[in-house]
């Protein structure tokens, strides 16, 4: 049979595809001219290796599409291993299993040397150094070679990376059990030496690599030499010149370029691009744009090489007429751009895909496109941790880390897939009723004997128990991580199935089935981790649940898609959006080295850090080749300026530096085309236009408005009437915290409890009189604030005003005699001619000598001034006219002899007097029952934000009464609700 290659193809025989092809298609096509007149059988004997899973189903896609044939035996560059080869060599270990190897290394490492590093960095050292040890076996690194090098400058870091390289070198002994990547290293080795002993006859063919990894490399070098092997190189620039070939030859300086790895295969084979020959001779869609792509993307220095070459492009407007470039305000706007022209391709039937490393923007893209119920088919799927069983596994498995919290607690019992069988209606309902139940009381940590006592004072016995396993799960120590998978999963399983039910939708559709496959395969090897605190556990649980993805269930759109750079390699589609082009998104920045710097790993052999942005070029090269592209960017990200992507900053430079060739009118045109598509998703954010919402002031009949107040809601009453009319009209109130905040409320509750307790004591006992006392008193009651900084702050915030305050105390007992049933006072007085009632709680009432009265107030904060007290705030002058109304029971004094705001602010403490003088009891009252009165008049309205302290201010309805839409110079209107 005739061989594949003819005699004027002798090796090493390397092929090439341009930008822009669709190598797939041409693939097959260059071996279907290839096998024309042999048999039909010819095409099964062809081994084809290729890249990408990927690759090898869109290959047999095509095949399929037709005409009829047999298929060659497509396999993956990663599979170099046959039975027999198998059979030779050790079984590899699973990725999990030497990641729970290292991790236990690591930890007993650090746990005998705590200085080398902080034990929050146990799974991301151990992490790095599988990966480097996964490079190292790779590029054929020794550990020998590692540590002999030349470290005069780093010695003091080299000698602490040192310290863990001496836990791994076992990894690298011969009779060690190899992971993935050193049996591909073996397995390599072995196919080498099978081949150099007796070449393959049929043909050998790898297809779409660019030769990047040091076993790709090495096998592509072998079978480029075989008789009749060869290789086929996508996105080769054979718009390149010899010379800056060439220069392609130090990693330090060119490995960022997209042809690098091209360069050094020729290089090692001893040819040059003149000797790669076209696979097929197809042209891409543009070979105009190809070659201003392939100028824009020359090594440094380019400037000459611009300036000799650039006039000998063709006319660049018709070159880059099918290039828009989208340089958006924001990422928002970006994003709905990218999704309006997504939705123009789905409705012309156009394929369009969107490439870009930047997941967070193909989410926003998504989102867009949902208010036209298009679903992208998007090829990354859905972190698994953000899926319904992921988050949920994610929340146990911190419940074994802390006490358990109400906004813990409420998030597992929300959760979808909580009680998530029968009766889930009555679930949410009685977990309804306890969130109320805790943000009233405020429980910041429920236990178990809570949980019960509430629920079986509900009639919920059987729900209370099964919600109390909840509680005091907190395991300190240190357990066998099967013992943890063990526990996390039972628990999981109770919480989904309810009292009753059943844990299957736990591990339901894709995700379920996702996750429960991995957490099995956490199950068989744990017998290989160590052990863990409960800290430790949940963190490596997030590890591993972040690297898993999952595949939407519903049906996407089929021409519209989401592409990695990996799909954009071996796909076509006839609109090509390449997004999020700025430095650190695309190129991404290198990650950080915590072993090796760049030296290091030339010296090595291993990769450069720059390595992944060559790879990064070489995907927008080739991408740069489509029929039509867009390249879109976002001005600012997070309210921060960017820094476009280095290679829209060459092509950019390139055009502006080409006005000869009306370059600059090219780039003019490209950002006209895409301002029109930012113009457009401006114009589908701009809100309808409404008339604005007019400055509320409802008026309800009188027989809605309230009957009675509280001393302390008059201040809103004056100050917000709105606030009021929500409350009490409406019935409206805000929602208590779930987890209590220690603020102002809760300080001033506190205090007012430790000197009533003090004063009661001291009251019986005088002698006790004594900052000491009070704080001791302070150090008992403060003891149930659920926050130790603050009580330690709050605490020294009584030592500063507890001298004065004892000493002040005296003066005031020389003035008036406290009464223990003078505290915390309740009153109510009556206008029975509105049928009005003004009730009030008064801190402390004390009675003269001369049975006068004097009133008091405690105030953590600042007291206010005795204006705000005439015009705003009059909560002691009512107190004061409710005593001289007989308002609080068993107490009838002949006058009101003062009324006090005492002033408990550590750094200013004092008296301040309510101006009784300006303002007497008599007058007050009278002020008041017209205040009133004016209110249970219909034609009166409840003006919103009427006169408050600051126009700053935020208040608790200013949402319901739409504030910003007006403004506090606007004119309240009237609205009668009768």
């Amino acid at each position: 049979m005739p061989d594949l290659f003819a005699e004027d193809e002798a090796g090493p025989r390397v092929f090439a595809l341009p930008p822009g092809v669709d190598f797939p298609a041409a693939l097959i096509d260059g071996l279907r001219a290839r096998l024309a007149g042999r048999p039909p059988e010819a095409i099964a004997r062809v081994e084809l290796y290729v890249a990408t899973d990927r690759m090898r189903r869109r290959l047999r896609n095509l095949f399929d599409a037709g005409p009829a044939s047999l298929l060659p035996r497509i396999r993956l560059l990663t599979d170099l291993s046959d039975p027999l080869t198998r059979a030779a060599l050790p079984a590899p270990v699973s990725p999990l299993r030497r990641r729970l190897e290292l991790t236990g290394l690591v930890s007993r490492l650090l746990e005998t040397q705590p200085d080398l590093a902080p034990r929050s960095a146990l799974f991301d050292l151990s992490d790095s150094l599988a990966t480097l040890m996964e490079e190292m076996h790779v590029e054929g690194v020794s550990p020998k070679t590692v540590a002999n090098l030349d470290v005069t400058d780093q010695s003091g870091h080299w000698q602490r990376a040192l310290t863990f390289f001496n836990i791994v070198q076992h990894y690298f002994d011969k009779d060690a059990t190899p992971d993935a990547q050193a049996f591909n290293r073996m397995a390599l080795e072995l196919r080498l030496e099978a081949w150099e002993a007796q070449p393959p006859r049929h043909p050998v063919i790898i297809a779409g690599s660019t030769g990047s990894r040091g076993t790709t490399h090495a096998l592509m070098k072998a079978v480029a030499r075989l008789p009749q092997g060869a290789i086929v190189l996508p996105g080769f620039d054979t718009d390149m010149p010899p010379a800056v070939w060439s220069k392609l030859e130090d990693p330090l300086t060119s490995e960022d370029h997209p042809q690098y790895r091209f360069a050094k295969l020729m290089r090692e084979l001893e040819i040059t691009a003149r000797d790669v020959r076209p696979w097929t001779y197809g042209q891409p869609p543009s070979a105009a744009r190809n070659r201003v792509i392939s100028l824009a993307m020359r090594p440094a220095p380019v400037t000459h090489q611009w300036l000799s070459e650039g006039p000998n492009l063709p006319n660049l407007p018709d070159a880059m007429q099918d290039v828009t470039l989208l340089e958006a305000n924001s990422q928002r706007e970006e994003a709905l751009a990218i999704a309006l022209r997504l939705r123009e391709a789905a409705e012309n039937g156009t394929t369009a895909a969107l490439i870009t490393p930047d997941r967070m923007l193909t989410r926003q893209v998504t989102s867009a496109l949902d208010r036209w119920d298009i679903l992208p088919d998007d090829s990354a799927g859905t972190p698994a941790q953000l899926t319904p069983p992921g988050r949920l596994l994610r929340l146990v498995a911190e419940l074994f880390t802390a006490p358990l919290t109400a906004e813990l607690l409420l998030s597992l019992l929300k959760h979808p897939l909580t009680h998530a069988g029968q009766d889930r209606g009555p679930h949410l309902l009685t977990t309804r009723e306890l969130e109320l139940h805790i943000r009233k009381t405020g429980l910041p940590y429920p236990d178990a004997e809570t949980l019960t006592a509430w629920a079986t004072a509900r009639d919920a016995d059987r729900w209370g128990a099964w919600a109390a396993t909840l509680c005091d799960r907190q395991q300190t120590g240190t357990l066998p991580l099967a013992d943890w998978i063990e526990r996390h999963l039972s628990l999981a399983e109770a919480l989904t199935a309810g009292p009753d039910g059943d844990p299957a939708p736990l591990w339901a559709e894709n995700a379920g089935r996702k996750l429960r496959a991995l957490t099995e395969t956490l199950q068989f090897e744990a017998e290989h981790g160590t052990d863990m605190t409960a800290r430790d556990y949940a963190d490596l649980f997030g590890a591993l649940v972040s690297r898993e993805e999952v595949r939407d269930r519903d049906a996407p759109h089929p021409k519209i898609l989401i592409w990695g750079t990996l799909e954009a390699r071996v796909m076509g589609a006839d609109l090509l959006i390449l997004a999020g082009l700025n430095e650190g998104a695309w190129p991404e920045s290198p990650a950080a080295d915590p072993w090796l710097n760049r030296s290091m790993r030339a010296q090595a052999g291993l990769l450069l850090p720059e390595r992944r942005i060559g790879l990064s070029a070489h995907d927008f090269q080739q991408a740069a080749a489509a029929p039509e592209i867009w390249l879109t960017r976002s001005l600012k990200s997070d309210e921060a300026e960017t820094v476009p992507s280095r290679w829209i900053n060459r092509l950019t430079n390139l055009l502006n530096g080409l006005p000869d060739r009306n370059g600059r009118k090219a780039l003019e045109e490209m950002r006209e085309r895409g301002a029109h598509w930012a113009a457009l998703a401006a114009a589908a954010e701009t809100p309808i236009e409404a008339d604005p919402a007019r400055r509320p002031s409802p008026a309800p009949p009188t027989i809605s408005r309230p009957q009675e107040l509280w001393v302390t809601s008059i201040r809103r009453l004056v100050r917000d009437p709105y606030a009021i009319y929500a409350r009490y009209i409406l019935r409206l109130k805000a929602l208590d915290p779930l987890m209590q905040a220690p603020d102002a409320l809760m300080r001033g509750v506190v205090t007012h409890k430790v000197i009533e307790t003090f004063i009661r004591e001291t009251v019986a006992d005088p002698d006790r009189l004594t900052p000491d006392r009070l704080m001791q008193i302070a150090r008992v009651l403060l003891d149930d604030v659920p926050f130790p900084t603050v009580r330690a702050l709050w605490l020294a915030r009584v030592a500063r005003f507890a001298p004065w305050f004892c000493e002040s105390e005296a003066d005031r007992r020389q003035r008036a005699a406290p009464h223990l049933d003078n505290f915390e006072t309740e009153g109510a007085a009556s206008i029975p001619a509105l049928g009005f009632t003004l009730k009030a709680r008064a801190d402390r009432i004390d009675i003269a000598p001369d049975a006068g009265a004097h009133v008091y107030d405690y105030k953590t904060g600042s007291a206010p001034s005795a204006k705000e007290q005439l015009y705003f705030d009059k909560q002691l002058l009512l107190e004061a006219a409710m005593l001289q109304q007989s308002a609080f029971p068993n107490i009838a004094p002949r006058y009101v002899a003062a009324a006090t705001y005492i002033q408990l602010k550590p750094g200013d403490p004092k008296e301040v007097a309510a101006p009784l003088a300006d303002s007497p009891p008599q007058k007050t009252w009278e002020e008041f029952c017209a205040l009133i009165a004016a209110y249970l008049d219909e034609d009166k309205g409840y003006t919103a934000r009427r006169a408050l302290m600051k126009d700053t201010d935020i208040a608790d309805y200013d949402h319901l009464s739409r504030f910003g839409e007006w403004d506090v110079t606007d004119d309240a209107y009237l609205l009668r609700l009768t």
